[in-house]
C-alpha cells in the first residue's frame, strides 16, 4: 500500500474496531474503504448519491442536469417535460427514470424515489413547481429568475425556511471568484463610499418589441409532442404558435420576464451582495418603442419592449452615503460614463458589465463580475484586488450545481451561494424593473400614462403612489394552479 492508502485503511479499521468495542454497529460507506472499480475509478455507494428529479429537460436543463449528475456521482430517478422533443436526450441517458409530462403526476407517483428537484422551465412555472416540491420536503434548485413576479419570490423565500430545505437559484456567477473579490473590495472601501451603480446587458437576443401572434390573431397546429395546456400552465389561454417556444418565450409577459429577468440575476447579484442591499424605495423607467400605431393599439401588453432603462433608489447603510442610485440598461443602451473613464475600460464584454462609482474611485467588471478592474488605472496601478472573504466554491461557476447537491446531502443549513434567503430578495429587486416597465406602458381611461417614479413599500409589497402598478406585484394563476 502507498502511505496515503495505508493511512486511510488503518483509520477505517480503527473506526470499525471502536464500533465493535462499544457494542454499536454501523455501515461504513464503500468509498471510505477506498473501493475501486475495474478501471480504477472510485466506486460510489448508492447511499452516497443524491436522487434527483428534473422538471424541464431542454434548454438550461442540459447544463443543470449534466453538472448535477456529475458523471454518475449522483442520480436522476424521474424526468418531466411538457415537450417530448426536449426530453429525448435525457430519456435516453436515464432509461430507468420514469418520464412524465405533468410534474404533479410525477410528484404523486414517483415522489418517494427522489430527495431533490431541479426546475428548468419557463419563468411562469418556477414558483408553483418549486413550492409543491418544498411542501413535500424536497430540496430545490430553480433556474433564474427565481420567480415570475414579486409576490412569488417573497413566498418562496419564506417557504424555504418553513420547510427547511436546501435551495439554490441558477445564477451560477454567485459561485464564482470574481463576485467574491468585488464584494470584498467594495466592503473594504477600496473605492471609498459607493453611491452609484450601473449594470447593462446586450440582451434581448430574442424577439422583443414586436407584435405577437396573439395580437395579430395568428396560430398554428400544436405539434403532437407538445402538451400545450400543460406548457401554458399558470398563463392565460392562447393559441399555439412556434414563436413562443422553445426559447423565445422570454420576451412574452405571460411566460417570461424579458432581458431584465434573464440577465438581471447575473449582473445585479454582484452589487446586491457587495452593498448588502435590501428592498428599493423607488423605481422609474423608460423604454424603447418599435410598434405603437400612434397609440391606437395597446402596445407591449403581450411582449416586452426592445430596450429599457431602469432607475432604482436604495437606502444606504453607509453613513457617508444618503442613498444609492442603481441603474440598469438593456437592449443596447449603455450608461453615460464618468469623466476620465474610457469605453475600452468598461465595455469590454459583449454580454454587458457593472460599474461601481465611489468617493475615491471606480470598480468595473463583466458578466458575473468577471475581470474586475479598479479605475482610474493611473490611481490604482499598484493596488491589488483583495482575497475574497466569502467561501470559495469548488469548481467555481461550473461547481454551482454540485455545491447544491453536496449541501442537500448535508441537510438544511448547509451553505449554498444563492440560497433563497439571498436570491429571493434579489429576484424581487430585479422584478421591480419589470413592474415599472409594465406600469410605464399602462393606459388609464384610454390615455397613455407615461413615465412615473413609483414609491415602493418593500415590507408590504406595495406601490404607494400609483395603485395601477400593484397588479404586477402578484398575478392571477390560470389552469387551476395554486401556490
Amino acid at each position: 500500500m502507498s502511505r496515503h492508502s495505508r493511512r486511510k485503511f488503518l483509520k477505517s479499521s480503527a473506526l470499525a474496531a471502536a464500533a465493535v468495542s462499544t457494542g454499536s454497529f454501523f455501515i461504513v460507506p464503500r468509498h471510505v474503504l477506498g473501493g475501486r472499480s475495474s478501471d480504477g475509478s472510485r466506486i460510489i455507494a448508492p447511499s452516497d448519491k443524491l436522487n434527483i428529479a428534473a422538471v424541464g429537460c431542454g434548454g438550461k436543463a442540459d447544463v443543470n442536469i449534466r453538472l448535477a449528475y456529475n458523471n454518475g456521482s449522483d442520480n436522476f430517478v424521474a424526468l418531466c417535460d411538457v415537450d417530448d422533443r426536449q426530453a429525448k436526450k435525457f430519456r435516453a441517458q436515464f432509461p430507468n427514470a420514469p418520464y412524465f409530462q405533468d410534474y404533479r403526476e410525477m410528484f404523486d407517483k414517483a415522489g418517494k424515489t427522489f430527495d431533490a428537484v431541479i426546475v428548468s422551465t419557463p419563468d411562469h412555472m418556477h414558483a408553483p413547481i418549486a413550492m409543491a416540491a418544498m411542501q413535500l420536503g424536497k430540496h430545490v434548485y430553480v433556474e433564474k429568475p427565481l420567480t415570475h413576479d414579486i409576490y412569488e419570490a417573497r413566498m418562496m423565500t419564506q417557504a424555504a425556511q418553513k420547510y427547511k430545505v436546501v435551495t439554490q437559484m441558477g445564477n451560477q456567477g454567485s459561485s464564482g471568484d470574481a463576485t467574491r473579490v468585488i464584494e470584498t473590495a467594495i466592503q473594504n472601501k477600496l473605492i471609498g463610499h459607493v453611491h452609484t451603480v450601473y449594470c447593462w446587458t446586450n440582451r434581448p437576443v430574442w424577439p422583443q418589441g414586436v407584435r405577437s401572434p396573439k395580437d395579430k390573431g395568428e396560430s398554428q397546429p400544436v405539434p403532437p409532442e407538445v402538451n400545450w395546456p400543460l406548457w401554458l400552465g399558470t398563463a392565460p389561454p392562447r393559441q399555439y404558435h412556434e414563436a413562443y417556444m422553445p426559447t423565445r418565450w422570454r420576451g412574452y409577459w405571460d411566460f417570461g420576464t424579458g432581458a431584465l429577468g434573464d440577465m438581471g440575476c447575473h449582473f445585479m447579484d454582484v452589487p446586491f451582495r457587495a452593498l448588502k442591499l435590501n428592498y428599493p424605495t423607488s423605481v422609474e423607467c423608460s423604454v424603447g418603442s418599435v410598434y405603437s400605431d400612434f397609440f391606437k393599439e395597446a402596445f407591449y401588453d403581450d411582449v416586452c419592449p426592445p430596450s429599457s432603462a431602469i432607475h432604482l433608489t436604495f437606502p444606504s447603510d453607509d453613513k457617508k452615503v444618503k442613498e444609492i442610485k442603481f441603474s440598469w440598461f438593456d437592449g443596447g443602451i449603455r450608461p453615460q460614463l464618468p469623466e476620465g473613464v474610457e469605453y475600452s475600460d468598461v465595455f469590454r464584454e459583449i454580454d454587458g458589465g457593472i460599474l461601481f462609482i465611489g468617493t475615491k474611485g471606480m470598480l468595473t467588471g463583466g458578466l458575473f463580475g468577471n475581470n474586475p478592474k479598479l479605475l482610474p488605472t493611473s490611481k490604482f496601478a499598484d493596488k491589488a484586488l483583495p482575497t475574497p472573504d466569502r467561501p470559495l466554491v469548488e469548481g467555481k461557476t461550473e461547481g454551482h450545481q454540485q455545491q447544491w447537491v453536496k449541501a442537500c446531502k448535508q441537510g438544511f443549513g448547509a451553505y449554498t451561494s444563492s440560497s433563497f434567503d439571498q436570491s429571493g430578495p434579489l429576484t424581487e429587486t430585479v422584478l421591480m424593473g419589470n413592474l415599472a416597465t409594465r406600469s410605464y406602458l399602462a393606459r388609464e381611461d384610454g390615455k397613455f400614462t407615461g413615465r412615473k417614479k413609483l414609491i415602493w413599500d418593500g415590507d408590504n409589497m406595495k406601490i404607494t403612489n400609483f395603485d395601477y402598478a400593484n397588479q404586477f406585484v402578484k398575478r392571477q394563476y390560470n389552469g387551476g394552479y395554486t401556490l
